[in-house]
């Protein structure tokens, strides 16, 4: 396994990277309410990268077959890469908008969870429980420490609070190219993995399903739903690895919370 390691050029450009990618989120967040179509939030997003942050969308064109929009918006049981559609989003809906920016060739990638109007308390439990899971895989992160510690703390968590990890689906290396080495496994053994060094940048991004783990990929080539039916979440940050721990690209301008 060959990891990039980032020199200060490259990691200057991915904190500037991951910043459009949070400020993007930031952005949308305001329009996310009921009778509005993924379509309309993914036109919105594309024209603000494009026109305001002189950005381009990432997902747009890229994989096999090649992916038709902007962005990705996973409603509900969708689990990751929902293609944005002429659906209106309904009261009680869960969103997850996943965004990636190319800045000056350098990705920023990040995704959040969005409750749509007035959503059930196990919705905003499985939403709560898997941004707890993310942070906990992000404080893992230090020189020294390994991917299976991140793993492991994230399988803990999620598991003593009943639910499921998505196991074919994980974090990545990211910078010029949009996925690289090392692959981020959400559950895993401490000790085990990948020995972190510091210019080392991936994302952490586990994905929660309320029931079993299973799943399936749609015939478009890339809706992941579960398999059955179950509320699924996602949360996502771009982590670097300091000389001393940590610092996420991806931090919200607007709150500066992760």
């Amino acid at each position: 396994m060959s990891v990039y390691i980032n020199n200060e050029h490259d990691i200057e450009k991915m904190r500037i990277a991951g910043r459009l990618a949070a400020e993007l989120l930031d952005y949308i967040e305001d329009f996310v309410k009921p009778g509005v179509t993924t379509n309309e939030l993914n036109q919105l997003c594309h024209d603000y990268q494009v026109d305001v942050q002189g950005a381009i969308p990432a997902p747009l064109g890229y994989g096999n077959p090649p992916y038709p929009k902007s962005v990705c918006t996973s409603i509900n049981h969708v689990i990751c890469h929902g293609i944005p559609d002429d659906k209106p989003l309904k009261n009680g809906d869960c969103l997850n908008i996943d965004v990636t920016i190319i800045k000056d060739g350098y990705h920023g990638d990040s995704s959040r969870m969005f409750m749509v109007g007035e959503v059930s308390p196990h919705a905003k439990r499985l939403s709560k429980i898997t941004h707890e899971c993310m942070m906990l895989g992000i404080e893992q992160v230090k020189p020294g420490a390994t991917l299976g510690d991140v793993g492991h703390a994230i399988q803990v968590h999620a598991e003593n609070n009943g639910y499921s990890i998505v196991q074919e689906f994980c974090g990545h290396g990211i910078g010029t190219k949009f996925h690289c080495e090392p692959q981020v496994l959400h559950y895993g053994k401490r000790g085990t993995g990948l020995r972190l060094e510091p210019g080392m940048i991936f994302t952490i991004e586990p994905m929660l399903n309320q029931g079993k783990r299973h799943l399936r990929i749609l015939a478009d080539g890339w809706t992941v739903v579960t398999k059955d039916r179950s509320l699924s979440a996602q949360w996502e940050h771009e982590v670097l690895v300091t000389d001393t721990g940590y610092e996420i690209l991806t931090i919200s301008p607007k709150t500066n919370k992760p």
